[in-house]
């Protein structure tokens, strides 16, 4: 009786230690569960230490850059109106001409020959004219003999103009200042009106061809000073803008402009690529904070502002943008203290340690 009695109550025991362990790592599960959830929700660090900047305003100079292409003032192919033999070419290739100067010379002895019959056959009618105009003050003929000898000199006048247009158009001469470009043709050659014989580009000014977003289109006005750089050498080239396309481009949402640049020492091209920088408004008191501080959404804008030691996010507007520094237009005062890192980490109103401060 007494063994037996001894072997239920060490069951007993064994049962409750059991149940007694199952309980306790049930519980302790359970709190280290509710630990992980406390992490994961929001038990995180209560204060967070980071850099700050002090908003301020300053000048600031608005530029813009974009790329252009140089372009000649005027710039044409010389091509002959009349079909005809080239006996003469003037020019060398490549040499600056001077406006009218005659740089090709074709074949026109039968045209010159036209001319010469007409004026000769003009001379007869003016005499016949001036003979019957004598008879009509003596009433030996009538007014319709005078009035159909007059009307042929007019005729002989009309010939004479056309022979003499088409004797013009023998020679090439340069229709304004430029430079001539490499010869196609030879003396001898035959030429048509699609003959193309030489280049002739007036380099000296040069225009500077450019596109800025539709944004910039009441930025930029008519007489504004550009500059610009070309990859041949260092130089800083200036000019004005003179001309504005009144459309913008419906494909890239630019609109066009064309500046002139003088060029007497003819270092620049036609063709050439253009670094073209203006210079817009300037801001005498833009309020600038650094980039990093500005984080980009979906919808909007925002920045984190240290407010009485803790984190404030404020939405914003931003303008112009330079290499480190974004122009704020609303959300931002002078003297804000401005969170410029840490930004992933911050919550909302979680405290902040200024570690440094920027101005």
């Amino acid at each position: 009786m007494k063994s037996s009695g001894l072997v239920r109550w060490f069951l007993v025991l064994a049962i409750v230690g059991g149940i007694g362990y199952l309980v306790y790592g049930k519980l302790n599960r359970t709190e280290k569960k509710k630990a992980a959830a406390g992490e994961k929700g929001g038990g995180g660090p209560k204060s967070l230490t980071v850099d700050a900047y002090v908003a301020s305003t300053q000048k600031l100079s608005n530029s813009l850059e974009t790329s252009g292409t140089l372009q000649s003032n005027e710039e044409l192919s010389l091509q002959p109106e009349i079909n005809g033999r080239v006996i003469r070419i003037f020019f060398k290739e490549g040499q600056p001409v001077a406006k009218g100067t005659v740089l090709v010379k074709l074949f026109d002895a039968d045209l010159a020959a036209q001319v010469l019959k007409i004026k000769t056959n003009r001379q007869l009618a003016q005499r016949s004219l001036e003979r019957l105009q004598y008879l009509l003050s003596r009433d030996g003929v009538s007014q319709q003999e005078v009035d159909v000898a007059k009307a042929q000199v007019e005729a002989f006048d009309a010939d004479l103009a056309v022979a003499q247009a088409q004797l013009q158009k023998t020679e090439i001469r340069a229709p304004f200042n430029g430079r001539i470009g490499l010869r196609y043709v030879s003396e001898g050659a035959i030429v048509s009106p699609t003959t193309v014989i030489a280049s002739f580009q007036q380099t000296n000014p040069l225009k500077v061809d450019f596109s800025i977003p539709e944004k910039y289109t009441d930025a930029v006005r008519v007489g504004d000073a550009v500059s610009f750089t070309v990859a041949s050498d260092r130089n800083d080239y200036k000019g004005s803008v003179y001309a504005i396309e009144p459309k913008i481009d419906l494909a890239t949402r630019t609109i066009k402009m064309r500046a002139l640049v003088p060029n007497a020492q003819n270092l620049l091209h036609p063709g050439q690529f253009a670094k073209v920088k203006l210079r817009l408004n300037e801001i005498p008191e833009a309020l600038m904070i650094p980039s990093q501080a500005v984080i980009p959404g979906t919808k909007d804008k925002k920045v984190v502002l240290s407010k009485q030691g803790k984190a404030s996010f404020v939405v914003v507007e931003t303008g112009t943008r330079n290499e480190t520094q974004v122009q704020i237009l609303s959300g931002v005062s002078p003297g804000d203290t401005v969170i410029i890192s840490g930004m992933m980490q911050i919550k909302p109103d979680i405290d902040l340690k200024i570690r440094s401060v920027k101005k």
